[in-house]
């Protein structure tokens, strides 16, 4: 039963089933997005997701008050998801997500995403990948700087699960922040 202080009648409670371990359906980048908020109101950084830039070219309105947009294309391919500030330090990264058990492709990143956070990397900026691995519901932090050489290599089409286990830094869930990567740019470069 629920009581109301108020002084409502109670109603029956319903009874929630066994909540998991588990994100119960949320994204990465719901996840990374929540983090970035708490950040944000905690004074902790200021890291926002990029708009991805859209040209509109067809829009109906069927009322005064009601605009639907018919058409629209992307202007340009958009670099990055996430950039900001920390500690002083601009940050950038991609995130990404995979269904595979055992690889994580590079058919997920854009040559021009490897050549905008290799310019990163060249102006003293932090740049990385958070990489989750929905099927063990693991998410890991990998420097860009790792990455980079392998995707380059044209040999390469995918870097394993057990490579992100030896090279990545697994980012542990928590409550708030869901992703906190925040600690594991402290550890490497603070």
């Amino acid at each position: 039963m629920i009581n109301y202080p108020n002084g409502k009648k109670s109603v029956p409670a319903k009874s929630v089933p066994h909540a998991s371990a588990s994100r119960r359906g949320m994204t990465l980048e719901s996840d990374i997005n929540q983090s970035n908020e708490y950040y944000l109101s905690t004074g902790k950084a200021v890291i926002h997701k990029k708009p991805t830039p859209v040209q509109i070219v067809h829009v109906d309105y069927p009322r005064r008050t009601a605009a639907k947009i018919t058409e629209a294309y992307f202007k340009v391919p958009s670099t990055t998801d996430y950039n900001g500030i920390y500690r002083g330090k601009y940050i950038d990264f991609e995130a990404k997500e995979t269904a595979s058990k055992t690889s994580f492709p590079f058919s997920s990143i854009h040559p021009h995403q490897i050549e905008h956070l290799r310019q990163v990397l060249l102006h003293g900026a932090i740049g990385f990948f958070i990489v989750r691995f929905k099927a063990y519901d693991e998410t890991f932090f990998v420097e860009a700087a790792k990455i980079i050489p392998h995707y380059l290599d044209d040999q390469k089409r995918s870097l394993s699960y057990k490579w992100f286990k030896e090279e990545g830094i697994l980012i542990p869930f928590s409550l708030s922040p869901s992703v906190n990567y925040l600690k594991v740019i402290d550890q490497l470069y603070f």
